[in-house]
């Protein structure tokens, strides 16, 4: 069978979604780069077809993506953001002007690049190492879109670290670090040295850094990698930060001391001090694209483009009677931030918590942190599962929210998302009716099947 030929039945992106499922997943990324860098280069460089914006981290990355885009669609830039997993769809991943590529281009351009991704896998193959996994070969998908629109800034979000991260071919102009924090430890490291080690990998020399405020030993990490590189860095609360926040109808309102100006009252439809973080972080990522770091963006602008922006699933009130909740927080830093802000954005005292996490997450410290931070709460917790073959057991996980502090008359197992998701609704109607909401948390892919089931 020819290469053209084996990709005549990829008619639809269903089609070349579960093509691509059948490549190594993504969870097991493999910790290389010459893979993709035969990829691109068979393909003439995409990659370097416009200036690259790039971002690391442990939380916030999406979030962070998404708000640089969204200023710089502001700035009237055609943009192409790359994100990572995605929520319902694959094509979410791979969005041009704050949307999803269209199915016709997803497959068009799929079937254009085919034939390369063939002969790239046949060269691995004959070499003994294993043909483009799955998170490879949509990377090199996502930069062949950009090339073809063509745009005129690349958003690229990391899927794992950064050294050997598949979307670590291209060389940002700004690299941007979100917070670091220990996740991914069994393939990235077990400190936060040794992760913040893996992520500066995306600084390139002829770039810029801007980071989010570290703990003491990433930011030395990050700090000697510039330095070692000559690349200017800034990191948030020396160079710029949040100045004031305030809480308002559906997010807050925020100031922000960027790079080279002070940006005042500006509305941010996000829920939480890690959402104001994250949007100073972006317009500093900006400042530093436009003009160095030393030319203010205008006022204006700065302020549609916050104002314009969304995060799907990070902590997202999609329904109001009784209040429903997604929150795609995976691990214990992300649980903290997210009941900070929901314990600062709402005024609700019971909650219903419908929980499902995937096996390589460290459940017990999400359990603790779950336990901890709703103890003032009338909690309820439905202990659940996605279709992800990653999903843990829900019976297992009733067992460790008991042991990490939950009340066993509590907890609930329920091993359909479907059920947990109805019941929580329900009983917080029944029960609660002025002042019950759900909240559905623990990982993306069952905030993503949630979203889809509540037919956002």
């Amino acid at each position: 069978m020819s290469a053209a030929s084996e990709h005549e039945n990829f008619a639809s992106v269903e089609d070349i979604y579960q093509h691509l499922l059948s490549r190594a997943p993504e969870d097991r990324m493999a910790p290389r780069l010459d893979a993709v860098q035969l990829a691109v280069e068979a393909l003439g460089d995409p990659h370097r077809s416009a200036p690259v914006v790039h971002v690391t981290g442990t939380n916030g990355k999406t979030s962070t993506a998404r708000l640089v885009e969204s200023l710089l669609l502001a700035h009237d830039l055609r943009v192409g953001r790359y994100t990572s997993p995605h929520l319902e769809r694959v094509t979410e991943r791979i969005s041009i002007d704050g949307e999803p590529v269209s199915d016709e281009t997803f497959v068009r351009i799929y079937g254009e690049i085919a034939p390369y991704l063939d002969l790239v896998d046949r060269h691995l193959e004959a070499d003994g190492a294993p043909r483009l996994t799955y998170f490879e070969t949509l990377t090199v998908l996502a930069f062949a879109v950009f090339a073809d629109e063509p745009v005129d800034v690349m958003v690229l979000e990391v899927g794992i670290g950064g050294s050997w991260d598949a979307t670590n071919v291209a060389d940002a102009a700004v690299s941007v670090v979100t917070p670091i924090d220990l996740d991914h430890t069994g393939m990235l490291g077990e400190t936060v040295e040794e992760i913040a080690g893996e992520k500066s990998g995306i600084v390139k020399t002829g770039g810029f850094l801007v980071s989010a405020a570290q703990q003491p030993g990433a930011a030395q990490v990050l700090l000697e990698r510039a330095t070692e590189l000559s690349v200017p860095f800034r990191f948030e609360g020396v160079e710029f930060g949040v100045e004031q926040r305030t809480t308002a109808v559906g997010g807050q309102v925020i100031t922000l001391q960027g790079l080279a100006a002070r940006y005042e009252d500006l509305m941010l439809p996000l829920f939480g001090a890690h959402q104001a973080q994250n949007a100073a972080v972006a317009v500093a990522a900006v400042e530093a694209l436009l003009g160095g770091g030393e030319k203010p963006l205008n006022q204006e602008l700065v302020a549609a483009g916050l104002g314009a922006a969304s995060s799907p699933g990070r902590l997202e009130l999609v329904r109001t009677a009784p209040p429903v909740l997604l929150d795609a927080a995976h691990n214990p830093h992300g649980l903290l931030a997210s009941a900070s802000a929901l314990r600062e954005a709402f005024t609700f005292t019971t909650l219903n918590l419908v929980v499902g996490v995937l096996q390589d997450k460290d459940s017990e410290a999400m359990f603790r942190v779950l336990a901890d931070e709703y103890r003032e709460f009338d909690v309820t917790l439905w202990c659940t599962r996605s279709q992800s073959p990653r999903a843990m057991d829900p019976e297992e996980l009733a067992e460790i929210a008991v042991d990490m502090g939950f009340d066993e008359d509590t907890v609930r197992v329920s091993p359909r998302l479907e059920d947990a998701c109805s019941a929580a609704v329900q009983d917080a109607v029944d029960r609660h009716a002025s002042d019950g909401a759900v909240l559905v948390t623990g990982s993306i892919t069952v905030v993503g099947e949630a979203r889809a089931l509540l037919e956002l």
